[in-house]
């Protein structure tokens, strides 16, 4: 019988100072690439400068702060520093252009922004000076901007000096001008149900919308996926996942300071860093999206690391080929190795597999609910609750559902019912034990004919195919059929397979109907920088590679 603890009232700046008293010497925030390294006690210092810091800049209790920044240490600081003083922590994706950046911004009516210099082929301060031209001829602290009304304070994420922004050094250097009864009353004056942390939506269709979380979401979510994972503070977890997205700041962060296990933190996915960071520090756990670990077992130098420290961590993002999964557990000795389903607006696991569930349950199903959430599948169109075995929409209700999308109650009202039933749009089936399988977004599904294909299990039985490293699964337009299913393939290194080769595999073992009709060998596949695959993309790729045939 599963033991299932309370849950939490507490502010995340509660938590972190409940498992500083407990363990202030354990390792909290390591960096394998730099030889930075942080105890629980000195990274609670750390949060506390930085969140008078901000108080001293003027930064009030609900104002957006919003961080575009790769995985450097100062992100984590800055998650709990904003917590600590009621702020609003909103995190940018990294692969964002100029008019992403100017969207979001606008749409979230963000009053303060910290950046580094870029990333990739952007140049974050180039970006900022296009959009806000006024930062360079205004007084720091006093900035009117045209275009972003609400926008108050730029911050550089550095000791170098930007021309309008202030720097880290100098908020930092800001704090001592706030004292601590004005810092304690900041936080007494907060509640758990405030909004802490808000996400734009990845935008796999559509304009991305602003996920609000609070305290009570995230702290308690990421406290039973550290419960989940049987983690203590003799735990390290290596975290190459993205902070801006939930894996990386709840399932990552949060998860391990509940319950005082260390931090690797990589600032980017690099397959050589991320073995060499497992076998330094010794990690017990490790996270990542399939792709991530297809990367490290394809690696040519897997073969000269030590993984025997690892005991579990998390895959998730996407649906696990079962041949990945044998070989992480075998080759990678993550035999608890646990897989889960959410979303943003979840705070965002839903669904868990627990460690000791059979190899089955790991890989053809996400798990059963959390403590404390009720899942239910529907028939979309009716909103009719189905019975086990039945194939809907999945819905969940609990602690862990968003406040709603920010300045969009229209959108909120279409994805939260009026009883408090949160709409996935994930297809998946339950069985009679609650465990849930994913078949597919609700708008990913092929309609051929009439007939329903659900990608998933076409590439799940191409995945067995000799020479397919990776594969997916998406509608191609069709004038006769409306939709036909095409199949997008990465080859295995030194791999011949044809088109051809892939439709003979399918003649005969599965129905006529879901047979790839297009057959287009890629590279690799359009993702958001959480490691979604966006497979509207490569059905808009489709129209391109065949416009004749469509």
């Amino acid at each position: 019988m599963e033991k299932i603890s309370r849950l939490r009232d507490l502010t995340l700046g509660r938590i972190l100072d409940e498992t500083v008293a407990k363990h202030p010497d354990s390792d909290a925030i390591v960096y394998v690439d730099r030889n930075y390294r942080l105890t629980y006690r000195q990274f609670q210092h750390a949060v506390d400068e930085m969140a008078k810091g901000l108080m001293a800049l003027g930064v009030q209790k609900g104002e957006k702060v919003a961080i575009w920044a790769t995985n450097i240490p100062h992100w984590v600081t800055l998650q709990f520093a904003t917590a600590k003083i009621g702020a609003v922590l909103l995190t940018v994706n990294t692969n964002y252009k100029s008019a992403e950046l100017e969207y979001l911004l606008g749409q979230s009516e963000t009053e303060n922004l910290f950046l580094i210099d870029g990333y990739q082929d952007t140049d974050y301060i180039n970006t900022m000076y296009e959009l806000v031209p006024e930062l360079k001829t205004m007084e720091r602290g006093r900035l009117v901007s045209s275009r972003f009304p609400h926008l108050r304070r730029v911050c550089f994420i550095g000791p170098e000096k930007h021309r309008g922004m202030y720097s880290i050094t100098e908020i930092k250097a800001l704090c001592v001008m706030v004292t601590e009864e004005e810092y304690r009353e900041r936080q007494q004056s907060l509640s758990p149900h405030d909004i802490v942390n808000m996400q734009y939506t990845s935008g796999t269709t559509g304009f991305p919308k602003g996920v609000m979380l609070t305290h009570h979401n995230i702290g308690n979510n990421g406290y039973f996926i550290g419960e989940n994972q049987h983690f203590s503070a003799k735990d390290r977890v290596c975290l190459p996942v993205p902070l801006f997205h939930c894996f990386g700041c709840v399932l990552g962060v949060l998860a391990a300071v509940n319950h005082g296990a260390a931090l690797v933190i990589l600032e980017k996915f690099d397959p050589l860093m991320v073995m060499t960071s497992v076998e330094k520090e010794r990690c017990t756990a490790l996270y990542g999206v399939p792709t991530m670990f297809i990367a490290l077992l394809d690696h040519p130098l897997f073969a000269r690391f030590d993984f025997s420290s690892l005991r579990t961590g998390i895959m998730a993002g996407s649906n696990c080929p079962v041949k990945v999964m044998e070989q992480v557990i075998e080759k990678m000795n993550m035999t608890d190795i646990t897989i889960c389903y959410g979303l943003t607006e979840a705070s965002p696991v839903i669904t868990y597999t627990r460690i000791g569930d059979d190899f089955r349950l790991r890989v053809e199903t996400v798990g059963r609910a959390l403590p404390h959430l009720e899942v239910k599948i529907i028939a979309p169109d009716s909103g009719v609750t189905l019975p086990p075995g039945s194939q809907g929409e999945v819905c969940c209700r609990g602690y862990n559902i968003m406040k709603g999308y920010y300045n969009n109650e229209k959108a909120t009202r279409e994805t939260i019912t009026e009883d408090g039933w949160l709409r996935s749009g994930d297809l998946g089936i339950m069985d009679e034990e609650g465990n849930l399988s994913i078949t597919g977004r609700y708008k990913d599904m092929i309609i051929r004919g009439g007939e329903n294909i659900y990608p998933r299990e076409i590439e799940e039985f191409l995945y067995r195919m000799d020479g397919i490293k990776d594969i997916q699964v998406a509608a191609v337009p069709s004038k006769k059929y409306g939709e036909e299913v095409g199949a997008f393939i990465v080859r295995r290194e030194n791999a011949g397979i044809e088109a051809s080769d892939v439709v003979d595999f399918c003649r005969g073992k599965i129905a006529r109907y879901k047979v790839p009709k297009y057959v287009h060998f890629v590279t690799g596949y359009p993702m958001t920088a959480s490691g979604k695959i966006q497979k509207y993309k490569l059905s808009q790729m489709a129209e391109e590679i065949w416009p004749d045939r469509i």
